[in-house]
């Protein structure tokens, strides 16, 4: 009498299956929820390749890890070859070429509505023996920054410095242009190789090649 009858009807192979089932289900329920727990609380990060010096290849390396740190993303910026020039002391000498660039010249930064609204489509064989042309440019470009209020190119660097941004410099372009570390302002975090940079491109959720 002290049997179960309905106990003796259940299989005991079946009842194992059942249990195992549910364990796992509740496993992979508390799994996924950890798992959603970690990205909630992981850090973004972004690496940017910055290989070009002008004036107007100095804005967009600059802003993106501006705003990248603004948002609370971990930014590494690496400046290789000629995006050196944008951490020099000095950025007065940054400048803007026309030639091979189908979107210059730009419009008039100044005068009448009727001269301002023109776009001067010069071809590139008529840019390149034109004298002082590409400093007319970058003249026309920086009163189009002024105009337009954008910030200069050192107060964005200035921002990414403030946020903790890290600006990294190439070595190997260092030796291979002769330059020194004192020729590059004191906030650069440290001078790598490619094999020290590369990894951190793997591992960040953005890479970009600038």
């Amino acid at each position: 009498m002290g049997d179960n009858p309905a106990s003796a009807l259940i299989d005991p192979q079946l009842l194992e299956r059942l249990v195992r089932e549910r364990v796992d289900a509740i496993l992979d329920e508390r799994l996924e929820a950890k798992l959603e727990a970690l990205r909630a609380s992981r850090t973004p990060s972004m690496t940017i390749i910055a290989t070009k010096g002008t004036l107007d290849w100095a804005y967009p390396p600059f802003i993106l890890a501006s705003t990248a740190a603004a948002l609370g993303w971990d930014v590494a910026v690496f400046f290789t070859f000629y995006g050196l020039e944008l951490l020099r002391k000095d950025l007065s000498g940054l400048r803007v070429s026309p030639l091979g660039n189908p979107a210059m010249p730009m419009k008039m930064p100044f005068g009448p509505d009727w001269l301002r609204s023109m776009r001067w489509n010069i071809p590139n064989a008529m840019q390149a023996i034109i004298p002082g042309f590409e400093a007319f440019a970058t003249t026309m470009m920086k009163q189009t920054i002024q105009n337009k209020g954008v910030a200069q190119v050192a107060e964005l660097r200035s921002a990414c410095v403030e946020a903790d941004v890290k600006l990294i410099g190439c070595q190997m372009t260092v030796d291979l242009f002769g330059y020194s570390h004192e020729d590059f302002i004191a906030e650069v975090k440290e001078y790598v190789g490619a094999a020290t940079f590369l990894p951190m491109a793997r591992d960040a959720d953005v890479s970009l090649f600038i």
